[in-house]
């Protein structure tokens, strides 16, 4: 993309609404820009990353099995009396009506949606186990929204749901999950620690919540700083093999992590005292195993093995997508601006032309973005006729991690500039070496 043909609305001040790093930066960057309290429209920059998220969220999701689908945001209030929810979820939830004077709501989440899709069309145990997920905008009617999309009222969710014959089969299920969305933040560049939380709403006595560390976390943390040193990697894992998913979730929770609302300060003292550690973190995701809460209520029963009738086991696991995006940039930011990891970043590298109109400087960048192109990776070029510092200062903002600077000077020499974002350390290459060393890092990934 040609940076003169892109629509990316910086803005040079801060907007005085804007409290926290992420927020001010999405702003700053143009990627976001509100509509109404805790509403925001996603312009081009901010889309680009939000897609990146969501397609490492469904590459993961169906690498473990996982089937993707698409709920309405609407649904009826019928259902959500059927499981008793309608009264109890509280006035985050937005209640409308519609022309027939039908009570309807905008979906927070899924759970009775979802059983109501399975017992219309699943009835023996011969089809489990059966997980289903979609990626879906949300609303939530905060009283306070705040932070941009850190707590927003409409916000882009995956929330996946299990069904499972027994108990046994729906905590491999949560496993699973686990395991997935510690594949899922790892190649987005977080480090995201499962702590045991509350159920809250949705119900359950086994949950984890998945909490990014930092400074703006809107929950107090307590664990076990052994913990940090974990890391999944790209270990090959088999999602049906219980016993490896069993060990992986045993290996990541196996030391005292929680979040204040579960936090057992007798538990915490058994700790060494060098390895305690409370801080703040930020959610981006929950796993659930809530048992047959719903399908009791809602009558999502299965013919079993021996014929008879019985309930279904579930759970719902929830990754918060716009959400991940302000944490990303809560973890991985500086002074200057966003410091995108290579797995998210929205273009994959900047070309900065210190000369437009150069003959030899356009050809030369011209001609690194037609080989970025060829290669599968998308380069932004700021062909702008603005002055260098301004160019700089918009690619320190927008957050790419590799910047090709291309100049007369460096061109007389056979070289180019290849900085990197988050080190700031620069060398000099011959053009084609400076593409070669842009694309091995990304044949990484």
């Amino acid at each position: 993309m040609r940076l003169s043909r892109y629509f990316l609305p910086v803005l040079k001040e801060t907007p005085s609404e804007a409290q926290i790093a992420s927020h001010r930066l999405m702003l700053r960057a143009g990627m976001i820009k509100q509509s109404s309290a805790g509403i925001y429209s996603w312009l081009p920059l901010g889309f680009k990353v939000l897609r990146k998220l969501e397609n490492i969220v469904h590459e993961e999701q169906i690498r473990a099995g996982h089937i993707p689908m698409l709920m309405p945001t609407l649904q009826s209030a019928d259902l959500w009396r059927e499981s008793g929810r309608y009264d109890d979820y509280g006035q985050e939830m937005l209640r409308i009506k519609d022309r027939h004077d039908r009570d309807m709501l905008y979906g927070p989440t899924n759970e009775e949606l979802i059983t109501d899709i399975f017992r219309s069309h699943v009835g023996s145990y011969k089809d489990l186990p059966l997980t289903l997920y979609h990626i879906q905008w949300k609303f939530r009617d905060e009283i306070r929204p705040r932070f941009g999309v850190m707590r927003g009222r409409e916000f882009y969710m995956k929330d996946g749901y299990n069904f499972d014959l027994t108990k046994e089969d729906a905590l491999h299920a949560y496993n699973r999950h686990l395991v997935s969305y510690l594949r899922t933040y790892e190649r987005m560049g977080l480090q995201a620690i499962p702590m045991r939380a509350d159920g809250g709403p949705i119900g359950g006595d086994y949950t984890h919540e998945f909490l990014v560390l930092a400074e703006t976390g809107e929950s107090e943390v307590f664990y076990d700083s052994e913990i940090t040193d974990l890391k999944f990697g790209d270990r090959a894992i088999d999602y049906d093999d219980v016993a490896q998913c069993q060990a992986v979730l045993e290996e990541f929770t196996s030391r005292y992590a929680r979040t204040d609302e579960t936090h057992d300060e007798a538990l915490f003292q058994q700790v060494p005292e060098d390895r305690r550690r409370v801080a703040r973190g930020i959610e981006v995701g929950q796993i659930f195993y809530f048992g047959t809460k719903y399908s009791d209520a809602m009558g999502a029963t299965v013919q079993g093995p021996d014929g008879k009738m019985t309930p279904v086991h579930m759970g719902s696991h929830g990754i918060g997508v716009s959400r991940l995006m302000g944490a990303i940039i809560e973890a991985s930011h500086d002074d200057n601006g966003i410091i995108w990891p290579e797995g998210v970043t929205p273009f994959h590298v900047g070309i900065v032309n210190l000369k437009q109109g150069d003959e030899e400087a356009d050809a030369a960048c011209d001609a690194l973005y037609s080989s970025f192109t060829a290669l599968g990776l998308e380069p932004l070029y700021d062909d702008r006729n603005e002055r260098a510092g301004g160019k700089f200062a918009t690619m320190d903002l927008i957050g790419l991690p590799w910047r090709i600077t291309v100049g007369p000077r460096g061109l007389k020499n056979g070289v180019v500039e290849v900085t990197c974002r988050r080190t700031g350390a620069s060398e000099e290459l011959p053009p084609e070496a400076a593409v070669q060393k842009i694309a091995q890092i990304y044949a990484t990934l």
